[in-house]
């Protein structure tokens, strides 16, 4: 297995990038997200990366973060999603907006990719939302802008599971001075 490719960008193109580690180039197939972070031809560059082996090839899959990749990986588990499918999601926004999404059960989101219809994004949700809900609680990668507690509080029913139509439901109705206190009138009223 091919972790990662550490090396001059020789090629940069919207689909993938060609890494010169040692005289050898490797083509890497890389997200929208992850070309934002490559540098210019002739720059150093250190990806993170997933091999992928067919009858008919052998692709390199690049990733800025392994947090991209970790992505990735439970998405290509995903019944229906192959690496491309993977790679036109992971273009959709950043690995933590994604996992939002996932948590959130927003299919639209996923449904706008194209390849992926009604029952693929609602698969993706209903297979990932717990991997993706766990991974959170033990990274804590839920990372608040602002200091609203009704944002806060918002994010915070996102990070236990509630999806947005239910969250605003939930949070018309509660009444309290800080985020801590919102989330507890949500909770009652959830009851």
């Amino acid at each position: 297995m091919i972790a990662s490719v550490a090396g001059k960008v020789a090629v940069r193109r919207p689909d993938h990038v060609v890494v010169d580690c040692g005289g050898v180039g490797y083509s890497l197939a890389v997200s929208a997200e992850t070309l934002k972070s490559v540098p210019a031809a002739g720059k150093d560059v250190a990806l993170h990366s997933h091999l992928v082996m067919r009858d008919d090839a052998i692709q390199l899959y690049g990733f800025a973060t392994e947090e991209e990749r970790g992505l990735f990986l439970m998405l290509i588990a995903v019944q229906a999603v192959g690496p491309k499918v993977a790679l036109a999601v992971l273009s959709g926004g950043s690995p933590r907006e994604l996992a939002r999404a996932i948590a959130s059960g927003d299919s639209a989101r996923f449904q706008a990719v194209k390849g992926i219809g009604k029952r693929t994004a609602d698969r993706i949700i209903v297979e990932l939302r717990e991997r993706v809900a766990a991974d959170a609680a033990e990274d804590e990668i839920v990372v608040s802008r602002s200091d609203d507690p009704r944002t806060l509080a918002r994010e915070g029913l996102i990070g236990l599971g509630f999806e947005a139509g239910e969250i605003d439901r939930l949070l018309d109705g509660a009444s309290g001075e800080s985020a801590e206190d919102l989330i507890s009138a949500a909770l009652k009223a959830a009851r």
